[in-house]
């Protein structure tokens, strides 16, 4: 076996269920063209709520892709994980079940902030309403936010290092993380990513305490960040998964190397004034770009946060600032999730699986909808830019007050 600093991370497979595409192949082509799918909540339940705009995962139809067995055992946000993790292992050529040979060799790791509340609040309906004997064995598992982790890994008989970070919204990059430390101690593959489905009642009634929820009834108007007009961000539903091997053993099976996942860095700054999420976000940023080997000015495109309250994007420009210095303003920063809400856990990741598209094409997509920029930001509006692209920078913050920040390199440009 490899020492663990011979051993790279790269990107091998990519499965997409988000509201503006149920694969990787749609997601991407709608990221590109900027398509902005926000809209009312149309979620049965949901229509005396003063949450009004939402990015929802339509005509999906879990059943095409997972067997029954699975389907009544498992909520919403399982179902897009695990359709998603079907495709991913599908575009790197794993298959679903891996390599029966080598069972230990592939492990499994999501993050989830929400859980099963969809699943949840049919359970308890019918324990309120009908009684303890109305309730399925299977409300024990469904909602827990181990429950993709579990279902993925049973299905495929993957029996590698298993783990779910519970966490806030960077918990998707710092699961990416996750996945790349298990490849360093010996895993040969590891199926990592996130999904949410908070659009039950029952979820966005949990999620009305948040003061940075927007509360704009205009699909058009209802997640600006970086602008005047910003009033707060659109959740959504969805999410990814990612096929992420050792280097070495992707290129002997003959597997194409998508990117390079090559530092992370992760800090905590708690859920305080936003102003202080500054320091806390440089230094996830310098510490990934040290963990990558990466300087500065080798950052060819910022993936942002951008979480749309005017106190956190202003923390967010003078934290790329900070960390990028002069280069800060002529790197291009985009945002693809004003076009489809956040997805909380699921968001980050469906950030890095559009950064994987962009260093494999060349282009930075748009920010959909945000035009007139009030920071000191190079944000790509209105059209996909062009660009060389070797090295993409994603960011991510929690509303409990985490940070991280993941590197990911053009295949071709791994350092050697």
């Amino acid at each position: 076996m490899s020492s663990p600093q011979d051993r790279r991370s790269v990107v091998t497979g990519i499965g997409v269920v988000a509201p503006n595409g149920t694969t990787a192949e749609a997601f991407w082509k709608a990221t590109k063209e900027g398509i902005n799918v926000l809209d009312l909540v149309s979620r049965e339940g949901c229509e005396h709520l003063p949450l009004r705009v939402a990015g929802e995962v339509r005509g999906f139809d879990p059943a095409q892709v997972i067997e029954e067995r699975y389907l009544v055992q498992t909520d919403r946000f399982t179902h897009f994980a695990m359709a998603a993790a079907v495709e991913a292992l599908d575009d790197a050529r794993l298959g679903s079940a891996g390599d029966p040979t080598s069972p230990f060799a592939v492990g499994v790791v999501t993050a989830a902030g929400s859980g099963g509340g969809e699943f949840g609040q049919r359970e308890l309906q019918r324990l309120w309403g009908q009684g303890s004997h109305y309730v399925g064995p299977y409300q024990s598992i469904a909602w827990f936010y181990a429950a993709s982790t579990g279902q993925i890994s049973i299905r495929g008989a993957f029996k590698g290092p298993c783990s779910v970070v519970a966490s806030d919204e960077a918990g998707g990059l710092d699961a990416l993380a996750q996945a790349g430390r298990s490849i360093r101690r010996g895993t040969d593959a590891v199926v990592v990513g996130a999904a949410e489905a908070p659009l039950a009642p029952y979820s966005v009634v949990c999620q009305l305490g948040y003061e940075e929820l927007s509360r704009s009834g205009d699909p058009a108007r209802a997640y600006l960040p970086f602008t005047a007009d910003a009033c707060g961000f659109v959740p959504a539903e969805g999410g990814a998964m990612l096929v992420i091997e050792e280097e070495a053993v992707a290129r002997r099976r003959g597997a194409q190397s998508r990117a390079a996942v090559s530092g992370h860095a992760a800090t905590f700054t708690g859920a305080s004034a936003w102003e202080g999420s500054r320091e806390g976000l440089a230094q996830a940023i310098r510490g990934a770009l040290e963990d990558a080997g990466c300087a500065p000015d080798e950052i060819d495109v910022v993936f942002a946060d951008a979480l749309g309250v005017p106190e956190s994007d202003r923390a967010e420009a003078l934290a790329i600032a900070d960390a990028l210095g002069r280069h800060a303003r002529c790197v291009p920063v985009t945002a693809p999730k004003t076009g489809t809400g956040r997805a909380y856990c699921g968001a980050p990741v469906l950030d890095a699986v559009a950064a994987v598209h962009a260093l494999e094409h060349g282009v930075v997509p748009p920010t959909p909808g945000v035009l007139d920029i009030c920071h000191d930001l190079d944000v790509v509006t209105g059209c996909a830019r062009p660009a060389e692209l070797r090295s993409a920078l994603v960011l991510s913050r929690g509303l409990m007050g985490s940070n991280a920040a993941l590197v990911l390199r053009h295949s071709t440009d791994s350092p050697s």
